[in-house]
């Protein structure tokens, strides 16, 4: 199967919490890549998300070192929601 990987940056208001990750992380806006495979066995090309990495620290912090770490697609896309809902 063939992979891809696709970037996108999260932007947070206000702190935020993801699971996994220890206590909350400062707003800010935040690298993340979707790694994704091709489904085979399909006329057309289609993709299924596999992992999602959220790049540490924000973009805007600068820092010796850095990390990328693995989270779930739907809580990062809850709490993404959260922080629009709580920042109108």
């Amino acid at each position: 199967m063939s992979g891809r990987t696709t970037h996108s940056i999260a932007h947070f208001e206000a702190p935020f919490v993801l699971g996994g990750l220890e206590g909350k992380l400062p707003a800010g806006d935040y690298d993340i890549d979707h790694d994704e495979e091709l489904i085979d066995g399909m006329s057309w090309l289609a993709w299924r998300r596999v992992a999602t990495f959220i790049h540490l620290p924000a973009r805007t912090v600068k820092s010796a070192t850095s990390q990328l770490v693995a989270v779930d697609h739907a809580e990062l896309e809850t709490a993404l929601r959260l922080d629009r809902e709580n920042a109108a």
